[in-house]
């Protein structure tokens, strides 16, 4: 069987063992969250949190067992601690040290047919264990012309039909997606599993990955808290890429951080801070920041540059040193994407009403982004998002799970028209930059617990906001002027109010308007429908889960987003 996109075939019996378990996956929840979602039927309803638990421990297994695409999912699932339970995320944990390597002779063969010579003429040296196995490829250690010590990420064998079978399986999978109305209408499946399957593949070519390194280095060359292992193109192919070894201290190993005096703390502030530079700034993005791909470089200390020690290697013995400085090594830049322009000034304008806790023009950030439904209520969007600043503004990273939670029967019982409409379209172009800041934010969750995302938009908002005033002044001076005249009228209004009310007259007209009859018909209706809500809370696009909690039973289902 030939996939459309490709000449490369497929595993026929690979693509069936993974449709099969899509399928299984669906058949529960249509059975649990929407046959049994009835009154009387719900009794007979599983456990969620139970069943969700049950499916990653299978998935799990699935994933160890067949590789690729599968792999790359569940690390992203595993790590998003800010809106899973901690039942689901330790089940796919393991995914993140666990892929098993390719024997060391088939990563010397795929070498040797990159470069059509022996291993002997290319390198010195290659180590037979690898650094790290990862879905796609694994490193290793090598030494080219003159011992240098380098490491060479080279793609597994026969990876191209393995991307391909789980291509196949995945877009099958959105195909029975499209049945499903609330998710249709929201995004474009066909065009987001063209967007998924080009930067999958865009993956498999490791000189393509070289030359995205380059452009990111070039992009942040300023910033002394960036660093980029440099490549040494001479021993790079299509399949094999050869560059320096920036394998320090990985970026989740919160202890091996205070052993040398590095403090978690400023690493999550710092990498926030670089990440709304890439997104806002130069717009092209690093989107596959898990902690297999980041890591914390120390850097010696003034004191140790006199001793004579310029830096450190990785796996060198740095001594305790509190305080010490260090820089961020990026490494996979094979998934990056960037801003599209026409979101750029959207995107911008967000920040600005999210900083400044500006309901409205987060909404008419919504509407120039197109991101909204036609005939969405924008008003109660408004209603909503204020509270959202209300209940959520200042919340640490390590309590928003708990939270929301607290907050979830609130939110039902107000916003249940927003929580069952959901009136948001997503753009298919910005899910891997949303996937991207939904890592982050479950990375700042374990790096720092009072990690304030909310502070941290400030800075970003006050410069946008400055270079927007600077850039529209003939307009924002005509708001000026139009407040200026509201506020004049304002104490005559006010007098004729009370004197009405002195006088008795004053009336209040109480009566629905047609709208908010179809709204309450609507929310009558839906309360015996399956719902769920990602709140966006500020930069945290990626969102909040509602949860179930004691008698909620609307909110049965857990959603796993990403």
């Amino acid at each position: 069987m030939d996939n459309d996109n490709s000449c490369v075939k497929i595993d026929l019996k690979r693509y069936r063992k993974v449709r099969w378990f899509f399928a299984k996956v669906f058949l529960q929840t249509i059975w649990n969250d929407i046959l049994l979602n009835r009154p009387i039927l719900r009794i007979f309803q599983s456990n969620p949190l139970v069943r969700w638990k049950r499916i990653a421990s299978k998935y799990r297994v699935l994933a160890l067992e067949m590789g690729g695409v599968l792999i790359k999912m569940g690390q992203f699932l595993s790590i998003r601690v800010d809106i899973l339970p901690p039942a689901v995320t330790e089940e796919l944990a393991g995914l993140q040290d666990e892929v098993p390597p390719e024997k060391i002779e088939d990563i010397t063969a795929r070498i040797e047919a990159d470069f059509n010579r022996p291993i002997s003429e290319i390198f010195e040296s290659i180590s037979e264990k690898p650094l790290g196995a990862a879905s796609l490829a694994q490193v290793h250690e090598v030494r080219i012309k003159g011992g240098k010590p380098r490491v060479v990420k080279v793609l597994r064998p026969n990876i191209e039909v393995l991307v391909e079978t789980d291509l196949a399986a995945i877009r099958l999978a959105f195909n029975w997606l499209k049945h499903y109305r609330r998710v249709s209408k929201r995004v474009d499946l066909d065009w987001l599993a063209d967007e998924f399957s080009e930067v999958t593949r865009n993956e498999l070519d490791l000189k393509k990955e070289g030359h995205n390194s380059e452009k990111f280095a070039q992009n942040l060359r300023h910033d002394p808290f960036v660093h980029v292992p440099k490549i040494d193109w001479e021993y790079c192919r299509k399949h094999t890429l050869t560059m320096e070894n920036v394998g320090y201290i990985k970026i989740n190993d919160l202890k091996a951080m205070s052993s040398v005096g590095i403090s978690s703390v400023q690493v999550v502030n710092e990498l926030h801070r670089i990440y709304m530079f890439q997104v806002f700034e130069n717009r092209f993005t690093h989107v596959d920041p898990h902690p297999g791909n980041l890591f914390v470089k120390p850097l010696p200390t003034p004191a140790e540059i006199e001793s004579g020690i310029k830096s450190f290697a990785p796996n060198d013995p740095v001594p305790l040193k509190p305080g010490r400085n260090f820089q961020i090594a990026f490494v996979d830049f094979g998934m990056m994407a960037s801003v599209p322009e026409r979101l750029k000034n959207a995107a911008r304008e967000f920040a600005i009403g999210f900083a400044t806790r500006d309901a409205r023009k987060i909404v008419e950030a919504y509407i120039h982004a197109g991101v909204l439904l036609e005939g969405a209520d924008l008003k109660r969007l408004e209603e909503v998002h204020e509270m959202v600043f209300e209940r959520f503004w200042g919340v640490r990273m390590g309590r928003m799970r708990d939270v929301v939670l607290n907050q979830a029967d609130y939110f039902l019982a107000e916003y249940r028209d927003i929580i069952f409409e959901a009136p948001f379209q997503v753009q298919a172009d910005m899910l891997f930059i949303m996937r991207a800041i939904g890592i982050l934010s479950g990375m700042a969750a374990n790096l720092d617990p009072d990690f304030d995302p909310w502070a941290k938009a400030m800075p970003f908002a006050r410069r946008f906001a400055e270079e927007e005033m600077q850039k529209d002044w003939p307009n924002r001076l005509d708001d000026a002027v139009r407040l200026g005249h509201l506020a004049a009228g304002l104490p005559d209004r006010m007098n004729h109010v009370l004197t009405k009310l002195e006088q008795g007259k004053l009336n209040f007209r109480i009566s629905p308007e047609n709208g908010t009859r179809n709204l309450i018909k609507g929310l009558e209706k839906s309360i015996e429908r399956l719902g769920w809500m990602v709140v966006a809370t500020g930069l945290l696009i990626s969102g909040v889960i509602l949860h179930t909690r004691g008698s909620s039973q609307d909110f049965s289902n857990i959603l796993i987003a990403g």
